[in-house]
């Protein structure tokens, strides 16, 4: 049988490349090493997700399995020691709840929808290698459920394959993360108490002198607790005490976790992950496409690993349609595919940077050096280092709530302060403008310095094609925009004023068509100027 695209591991990012390629068209062969349903942790999903996952239409089995909604978070964290919530609903109306899933049952419903959609899906059979021919992905080999070799063959291979990362590893493009030295440890519990009404459903976070825990209560009665720590520590700790008595340990050094756990009973034995936290640089290449964790994992703090994995199986589904309808795409498509997952990639690192640095409720030698290398940021400024943490994420919506509750370096605090208020006076000017309409014919704005519209590809329907992609210092990756804002960014050279660019833009066009796409570059002219990707708003 030929093969067009062969994806290696049945998680959610395989999963859901697996099933978006189906859709395409393309003949898709699926390789999971396990069975499932099988063990995984990472049971707190975010809204973000909830639009993909109703793409992939399993919303209703997701409803149907019991899940628990999962409505916002409740923390230990910032300047005190009380614990406070934050709800979804606040920045998300349309997707105001997410789930806590046991992922045994998560990924089996993904791996079923993918399997409903045609892939062939081959549980049991564990990829050994990938083969490579001269230099690019042309295949893997695997042995089958009753240990026979063999080899598969096809134009592209999706790793998906998690922290094993086989064309990552074969091709050394993993690095490890300096900033995330921690480890985990975790178990779970029955009986335990719950949250006080409405938040008896959140996760609860709660920061101590030696790291934070999570609490997470599913569906069955269960309750996923865990601690991060400190790597080297925890290694230590674990290696005196073993596994269940040091997360025992920790876990009576957080009063709340622990009141909850007070007539609760472990039923698993204590697991540790260690050292996770990497990214890989190059993500796609010849022949080949990374997703989820082979690709790059964070620290679990924003629970961000499904969500990434899930995203990266949209865009590597994309990519590889692309590449398979129109090969001299793929160099271009395989640079914006990393763009897209370095973005996401970086929003949750700077977010988690953030958090760590800002956090008063303990004082220790684990939050104390969190925070003197979060202020480092890099050496990026402050404003980059917001901009990157919370730029395009309004459906995590936590991210002020937290801040505002922790302690930010002075220097962050006074950019950030910079930024909004710029942003809400520029965008007071240009309503005073609109509310005086004659002046805004002789305006003459211009694009800021490091400002440009230039063409790459961009995401559409399942597929990249080239497009207008707006840069500026605060998003060099890009953001895609339409033909009549990219018309419109390019005449503002802050010499021909508004009404002349507004009357080359609506050349030959009559009526009501004209008058609403003057309507939409004045609105444009808007968003771009709040933006600051535009200057020269202000009267001649």
């Amino acid at each position: 049988m030929t093969i067009d695209v062969i994806v290696v591991g049945g998680g959610p990012g395989g999963s859901t490349a697996a099933t978006m390629l189906a859709r395409k068209g393309w003949r898709v062969t699926l390789f999971e090493r396990e069975r499932f349903p099988r063990e995984h942790i990472g049971e707190s999903l975010l809204p973000a997700s909830m639009p993909i996952l109703e793409d992939l239409g399993v919303l209703g089995e997701l409803e149907s399995a019991g899940f628990l909604k999962k409505w916002g978070a409740t923390m230990v964290w910032g300047s005190g020691s009380e614990p406070w919530s934050w709800h979804f609903s606040e920045t998300n109306r349309r997707y105001p709840h997410a789930y806590q899933v046991w992922r045994p049952r998560f990924d089996q419903i993904l791996l079923e929808n993918c399997r409903a959609h045609g892939v062939d899906v081959r549980e049991g059979h564990q990829v050994t290698g990938v083969i490579f021919d001269d230099g690019r992905a042309a295949g893997v080999r695997y042995r089958d459920d009753g240990g026979a070799e063999h080899e598969a063959r096809a134009p592209m291979v999706v790793d998906a394959s998690g922290q094993g990362g086989l064309v990552g590893r074969a091709l050394g493009l993993r690095e490890t993360d300096p900033y995330f030295k921690n480890l985990a440890v975790y178990a779970y519990f029955e009986g335990a108490e719950r949250l006080p009404s409405p938040d008896e459903n959140n996760i609860l976070i709660e920061s101590y002198p030696h790291g934070w825990t999570w609490a997470i209560p599913l569906h069955g009665g269960w309750m996923s607790v865990g601690a991060v720590v400190d790597s080297s520590a925890g290694q230590a700790g674990v290696r005196e005490k073993g596994a269940d008595g040091y997360l025992s340990a920790q876990l009576r050094e957080a009063p709340h976790v622990t009141g909850m756990l007070r007539d609760a009973r472990q039923v698993r034995p204590a697991a540790v992950l260690r050292d996770w936290s990497y990214f890989s640089e190059h993500v796609a290449g010849d022949g080949y496409v990374l997703v989820g964790d082979a690709a790059c994992f964070i620290d679990p703090l924003f629970s961000s690993g499904v969500h990434l994995a899930l995203t990266a199986g949209i865009h590597a589904a994309a990519y590889v349609t692309t590449v398979l309808k129109d090969p001299t795409m793929a160099e271009p498509t395989a640079e914006v595919y990393r763009e897209l997952y370095h973005q996401q990639y970086g929003q949750f690192r700077e977010l988690a940077k953030l958090f760590y640095a800002t956090n008063r409720s303990v004082e220790s030698y684990f939050w104390e050096a969190r925070r003197i290398t979060g202020a480092e940021r890099d050496g990026i400024t402050p404003r980059q280092a917001f901009v990157r943490a919370v730029a395009g994420q309004p459906p995590q919506g936590y991210e002020r709530a937290v801040l505002d509750r922790g302690t930010l370096p002075q220097d962050f605090a006074d950019a950030l302060d910079e930024l909004e208020q710029g942003r809400a006076e520029r965008d007071k000017q240009f309503r005073a403008l609109l509310d005086a309409a004659e002046r805004l014919p002789s305006l003459r704005p211009r694009a800021a310095s490091g400002a440009w519209v230039t063409r790459k590809p961009v995401l559409t329907d399942g597929e990249f094609a080239w497009g207008n992609v707006l840069i500026t210092p605060e998003r060099p990756e890009g953001t895609p925009v339409s033909d009549l804002v990219a018309a419109l960014f390019q005449r503002l050279d802050g010499d021909r004023p508004l009404g002349q660019i507004l009357e080359e833009l609506a050349a030959g066009v009559e009526g009501e068509q004209r008058d609403r796409l003057l309507q939409a570059a004045v609105s444009a002219l808007h968003i771009l100027y709040v933006d600051g990707a535009v200057t020269g708003i202000e009267s001649p």
